[in-house]
């Protein structure tokens, strides 16, 4: 069974809930969210397709790379 996550919740929210998503999120290439307060801070008002936006990504691609762990992205 798949889990659905909000393309525009905060990454914070996101990970609290299911924190498998950092873990895909790094692999993905977003390492920052890696660095030691990075989630508690800007995670908190950054969301998944601000940060597919700021880093220039195919949406396409991260939708089949959550796919992949189980994830639905809703838009």
């Amino acid at each position: 069974m798949q889990k659905t996550l909000s393309i525009n919740e905060p990454i914070f929210d996101l990970v609290s809930r299911n924190p498998e998503v950092k873990d895909i999120m790094i692999e993905l290439g977003f390492q920052d969210i890696a660095k030691p307060g990075m989630l508690q801070t800007a995670g908190r008002f950054m969301t998944l397709a601000k940060g597919i936006k700021l880093k220039k990504m195919d949406i396409d691609s991260v939708k089949l790379a959550f796919q992949r762990h189980g994830f639905n992205i809703q838009e």
